[in-house]
């Protein structure tokens, strides 16, 4: 069987037009006996459970504001291993993973999200619909969702979306220099026989910051992973920063390489692959990873919330 994948976004105006837009999605999986997930934050998830009544318990549902807080983790941790566990059967998601209470610091993230996710399952038999809330959200947010979704579904009816862009451009668009550390940073620079150094030093900074021990060992496996990455694919030495902003510690490393893969962190790899397995991790253990990248350098920044 040829795989049909599809990627809709819907835009609702009110709580009706929500249900009106999500609730026949579902039911109409239920009835073909297709798997289906809705990954949502609690104002759209609970009214979409309460309106499925009894037939919510044949559904998957996920607390997007959790599992997805960074917009990273949702493709390899929501949408693949749902897909993947089902495969080749045919699923439905809902997934919502752009609401209001979004941080600017978030959204650059999101909008890649949301085009790559049209690289990431083009070869599965999967239908996507992507709840926006038209009432809420931005115009450039809705101009965005019409740049990541093929097709358009409002209360008006289905159209397909003539912004419609290809996911590479999309992503290279978001693909910008990130913002000046908003006090001075404390600064290391190291190469591969400094890695020890570079966890300590997160470690010190994160505890004077008030992580919890668990937070503190989470960050420092994440920093570890991506300053070696920095010193063995990015050609080091890797410069690592690290301050407090606005409820989070940051912590940023770059190196003299490029990353041209932009699907790195969001794809399991295979069992049998040596590779592709330090960005997944990172995306899982932070809150928030941001990255840029150009033919001079790599730098990625991770947020881990105090």
């Amino acid at each position: 069987m040829t795989a049909s994948f599809q990627h809709e976004v819907l835009v609702y105006g009110t709580p009706d037009e929500l249900i009106a837009g999500t609730v026949p999605f579902v039911r109409e999986g239920l009835d073909a006996g297709e798997p289906v997930l809705v990954a949502a934050p609690p104002a759209s998830l609970e009214p979409i459970r309460s309106a499925l009544g009894g037939s919510a318990a044949g559904v998957r549902f996920v607390d997007m504001t959790e599992e997805g807080r960074n917009p990273g983790r949702i493709i390899p941790g929501v949408l693949h291993a749902f897909v993947g566990e089902y495969a080749p059967k045919r699923v439905r998601v809902i997934g919502e993973p752009i609401w209001a209470g979004r941080s600017a610091a978030e959204y650059p993230a999101c909008v890649q999200h949301e085009a790559l996710i049209n690289l990431a399952f083009a070869d599965y038999d999967a239908a996507i619909l992507c709840p926006y809330d038209g009432r809420r959200l931005t115009e450039a947010a809705l101009a965005d969702a019409e740049r990541t979704h093929p097709v358009v579904v409002t209360c008006a009816g289905r159209r397909d979306s003539a912004a419609y862009a290809a996911p590479e451009s999309v992503v290279a668009a978001f693909n910008r220099p990130l913002a000046d550390p908003a006090t001075p940073p404390a600064t290391l620079v190291f190469d591969a026989d400094d890695l020890p150094a570079v966890r300590r030093f997160v470690a010190a900074h994160a505890g004077r910051a008030g992580l919890a021990p668990n937070r503190i060992a989470d960050l420092a496996v994440a920093v570890n992973e991506v300053a070696t990455n920095a010193v063995i694919h990015g050609g080091g030495p890797g410069t690592l920063r690290v301050w407090p902003e606005r409820g989070s510690l940051l912590c940023e490393v770059s190196d003299p390489g490029q990353l041209t893969d932009p699907l790195a962190g969001r794809i399991p790899p295979g069992l049998d692959s040596e590779h592709g397995r330090g960005l997944l991790l990172v995306n899982y253990l932070c809150d928030l990873v941001r990255v840029h990248t150009d033919a001079t350098s790599t730098t990625v920044r991770l947020h881990m919330r105090i």
